[in-house]
């Protein structure tokens, strides 16, 4: 069944976003891996097993930054039990056709580090991996969407490889379906990559995962 993060995240995928109106969306979790936090232009959502009553007790109205802000994430960890990992820009692209035009190679190898992460955070995943240190992670994440993670060996980095594996990913998927990618906002070269993929911001998110399953 589709859960209400979901619809909202496609909507959002698709232009039609929350009412930016300073309002916080208080929302039951989509799975009970899926907790955390998203903020749109002036609306946030709030995705966890708490009362909508006990999120506005702790954000004053109009304050914006406060859904993302540690004091409040804070508040949120302690009273789901969990802790808050990264704070990402979240972007969205559409697949698209035909075979991606990077030579892959699948992989079941479970030991690499990304993939291992990637197994920590979503189901069905799938990893690839080109002959020149580049790894190609897609697996369904929050609220069951399709997630991108890639990796680029030391050697090869600054040669474009990054971009180049986010623009294959969107070719791996079936026409229609949408290809999610969380960035750390200060990491620059990767948000150019995404960016340079086709890739579109929509907001930012942070998970909050059981203690001690940060990154």
């Amino acid at each position: 069944m589709t859960s209400h993060l979901s619809k909202l995240l496609t909507a959002a995928a698709r232009g039609s976003f929350p009412p930016a109106d300073g309002s916080v969306t208080v929302l039951p979790p989509p799975s009970p891996r899926d907790v955390g936090v998203a903020a749109f232009t002036c609306h946030a959502v709030v995705f966890a097993d708490v009362e909508p009553s006990w999120v506005r007790d702790r954000i004053a109205p109009g304050d914006l930054s406060a859904p993302l802000s540690p004091p409040f994430l804070t508040a949120l960890g302690e009273r789901v039990g969990r802790e808050a990992n990264n704070i990402d820009m979240v972007t969205v692209a559409e697949a698209l056709p035909g075979p991606p035009p990077l030579e892959l190679a699948e992989t079941t190898d479970r030991g690499h580090p990304r993939i291992t992460r990637a197994l920590r955070h979503r189901d069905d995943v799938r990893a690839w991996t080109t002959a020149d240190g580049g790894t190609l992670v897609i697996g369904r994440g929050v609220a069951d969407r399709w997630e991108l993670a890639v990796e680029v060996d030391g050697v090869a980095q600054g040669h474009g490889l990054g971009r180049r594996l986010a623009y294959a990913a969107r070719h791996l998927l079936p026409a229609g379906e949408l290809l999610w990618a969380q960035v750390a906002p200060g990491n620059a070269r990767s948000v150019r990559g995404i960016l340079a993929a086709g890739f579109v911001p929509v907001g930012a998110e942070v998970l909050m995962v059981p203690h001690g399953g940060r990154g």
